[in-house]
């Protein structure tokens, strides 16, 4: 089942026989995969290490059952780094890759009508039920820094938007109809993918979730009792990451 695609695979690989014992044994029949990477970059922070996407599918094409690796992710227009990043993967994944262009939002930050003491702008950025337990002097202190951006010319910010969410839950469920997929594999722990989950553990299909501590949903962690599993991806860690960030010492 599993035959290392590469040398320094199967050397660590050898390294780690009952993880990929254990892999095997929860990449049962048909298995497809499914990487949200708007939600799967941001781990790098955490994890103080990166993911290589070309050692990532070739520790993932190891397993000579997986029929696919789906790879979802935005590309930037006039970004020349994200146009790049975009042919890499566009290499890798053929076509496995889905993209679309990534919406430039503009958030008005315009302080001139606000009162110092008023929530109207803060609550665009942060939820009510937090706003509302912040002491008064707090909201007078996060008003007067947009005072003070508004003073050096900034009355906007950009953010960026790009959600898979639609798509990647579509495509779970059509191949679980017309593909008779047996395991699905879903990179992240965004809590919108709770519904199209839930339906395939219903529907007695294997889930699998490959994630970071601290980094599922609440929602996602309930899945658990439904038979969802969560396998964190610092146990893979070797096979994934830079390979200057190798580490083959004890684990």
């Amino acid at each position: 089942m599993f035959k290392a695609k590469t040398k320094l695979v199967e050397t660590i690989a050898e390294q780690s026989i009952k993880r990929i014992e254990r892999l095997e044994e929860i990449f049962s029949g048909k298995v497809n995969v499914y990487i949200d990477y708007a939600n799967v970059r941001p781990w790098a922070g955490k994890l103080n290490w990166n993911i290589d996407l070309k050692r990532l599918k070739q520790f993932l094409r190891s397993f000579d059952n997986i029929e696919s690796i789906k790879f979802y992710s935005g590309t930037l227009e006039n970004d020349g780094k994200s146009k790049k990043f975009s042919k890499e993967a566009n290499r890798l994944f053929k076509d496995d890759y889905i993209t679309k262009p990534v919406k430039i939002m503009k958030q008005s930050i315009n302080y001139s009508s606000i009162k110092s003491n008023s929530t109207d702008l803060l609550e665009k950025f942060i939820r009510k039920c937090l706003l509302r337990e912040y002491k008064l002097e707090t909201i007078e202190f996060l008003n007067d820094k947009f005072k003070e951006m508004n003073k050096g010319g900034i009355y906007y910010i950009e953010d960026l938007k790009c959600n898979f969410d639609v798509e990647i839950g579509r495509d779970m469920l059509l191949d679980y109809e017309r593909n008779k997929i047996d395991t699905f594999i879903l990179w992240s722990g965004d809590s919108d993918f709770f519904q199209p989950i839930k339906q395939l553990l219903d529907d007695n299909k294997n889930v699998i979730l490959f994630a970071t501590a601290r980094k599922v949903s609440t929602e996602l962690n309930s899945l658990q009792n439904d038979g969802l599993f969560i396998y964190d991806i610092q146990k893979i860690r070797n096979f994934i990451c830079y390979k200057k960030q190798i580490n083959l010492g004890p684990r």
